[in-house]
């Protein structure tokens, strides 16, 4: 009977993957999607443990350690602080599958009772998955600040470096999968592979920190299809491969909506190199600094504002008060949009969550193709906690390091209102010379309180 039943439910496990997967194309969709793949992988896990003839006491335990540490953190998480736990939670993914390969090691007695295929496809997860779990802690660490977010690297020496930890954890596989080999093959090969991870992420800025968890992300999902296939397990190889493939389009789309190619990502050395001094760059470094009451008069006589949220938005949580000053706007014949860079925040589709969670019409968020032509016929760009996806200079300037890079064309608007606490630099730690411009106008504050004295004055006017 279970050798019937547990197909069929694997066949109803991948048809809800997919078609959850297909709800994630869109923001009206998204929730139920995520839902309906819950649903699939609950219905994969179930059949997978009807398989199971190991201890169910060992099995049971893991699950609730695992539910009581992942259920509350993922409840109790900040909004701003999603990007991190995305790459702590696909880290520990990784790590999972290592482990596995490590146990199959041993278990198999080197693999001497297996297949040549099991043991190849376990030692290659073993690889990728601790790869993909120390890199996602160093991108965990960047993202927590606990690691500084520019480039920590060995220099010229780092992909020397990096191609000879490479090579060890292949030497270092090879051994181990001939069968009979001692276990310090598997240790050395996970070891090497770890620091592979560690020292692959390091260099890499903040900038690019969203391209490297998606990337991070796919790594994982290969590793866990290899672990399937080690394991005869149809579920974690198609699961895997889903994830895989969805990450792999993703780090692509990203990295191309950043003008960057994702060999050079990994090679470092992008994201807080560089910072302006402002003594030579040419540019007037008066800012002009306005108030909450100006820029209520402003917008509040103006056709047409387009709303550019950044990270500061999400450190402020003022996505509500946004919310609040749309709607009096609106209420006085003013349309207003809402710009979203494709990479705006720590994560894809970071600003259309927290927008989403403050009730924003889904038709009133515009990406970044669709919008960029309307900001030179706009009244008032507000930009609020952006900083890098704004910046002129990838547009103007030859030698900044984001040159190239495609962002929205705020400068063109007719008059621009930024929003920062400070005239600190972004995640590629280089200086923005939007802010000196002459239709540019400084609100400094925390942006949930400054967003909220402006709609306060909006109320007066």
């Amino acid at each position: 009977m279970m050798a019937v039943l547990v197909p069929i439910l694997y066949i109803i496990a991948f048809a809800l993957f997919i078609y959850g997967l297909m709800g994630l194309t869109g923001p009206k969709t998204a929730v139920r999607g995520n839902k309906i793949a819950a649903v699939g992988m609950t219905i994969a896990v179930i059949a997978t443990l009807l398989q199971v003839r190991h201890n169910w006491v060992l099995i049971v335990v893991g699950l609730v350690i695992g539910a009581a540490l992942g259920v509350p953190s993922a409840r109790q998480v900040k909004m701003t602080a999603i990007p991190q736990m995305v790459a702590l939670f696909n880290g520990v993914g990784g790590g999972a599958v290592a482990l596995i390969a490590w146990s199959e090691f041993r278990t198999s007695g080197g693999f001497v009772t297996e297949a040549t295929y099991v043991a190849v496809a376990s030692l290659f997860g073993a690889i990728i998955g601790s790869v993909s779990f120390w890199g996602s802690l160093i991108a965990f660490g960047k993202l927590q600040e606990i690691l500084p977010s520019r480039p920590v690297g060995l220099g010229r020496a780092q992909q020397w470096v990096n191609v000879l930890l490479l090579l060890g954890a292949i030497v270092c596989a090879v051994f181990a999968g001939m069968g009979g080999a001692p276990q310090i093959w598997v240790i050395g090969l996970l070891v090497l592979a770890g620091v592979l991870g560690v020292l692959v992420v390091l260099p890499i800025g903040g900038a690019d920190m969203p391209v490297v968890i998606s990337l991070l992300n796919a790594l994982t999902g290969l590793s866990a299809a290899a672990a399937g296939l080690a394991l005869d397990n149809t579920a974690m190889i198609v699961a895997g491969m889903i994830v895989g493939a969805s990450g792999s389009i993703l780090t692509n789309l990203m990295a191309k909506a950043m003008n960057r190619s994702i060999p050079a990502i990994v090679a470092g050395g992008f994201g807080g190199a560089t910072t302006l001094t402002g003594a030579d760059d040419g540019i007037d470094r008066t800012v002009k600094a306005t108030s909450a009451a100006d820029a209520a008069i402003q917008m509040a006589y103006a056709s047409s504002v387009i709303v550019v949220p950044g990270y500061g938005m999400a450190v402020a949580q003022a996505q509500h008060a946004v919310k609040d000053m749309a709607k009096l706007l609106e209420a006085k014949g003013v349309e207003v949009k809402y710009a979203i860079h494709p990479v705006a925040g720590r994560m894809p589709g970071h600003m259309n969550v927290l927008l989403a969670e403050a009730d924003v019409s889904y038709d009133a968020l515009k990406e970044m193709d669709d919008i960029n032509d309307e900001f030179a016929r706009t009244d008032v760009t507000l930009v609020i906690g952006a900083n890098d996806v704004t910046n002129p200079a990838a547009r103007n300037d030859p030698s900044s390091p984001i040159h190239g890079m495609p962002i929205l064309n705020v400068d063109q608007s007719h008059s621009v209102i930024v929003l920062k606490r400070s005239m600190s630099s972004g995640f590629a730690g280089i200086d923005n010379p939007l802010f000196y411009a002459e239709n540019t106008s400084m609100l400094f504050g925390d942006a949930k309180k400054s967003v909220a004295e402006v709609t306060e004055e909006l109320k007066a006017l």
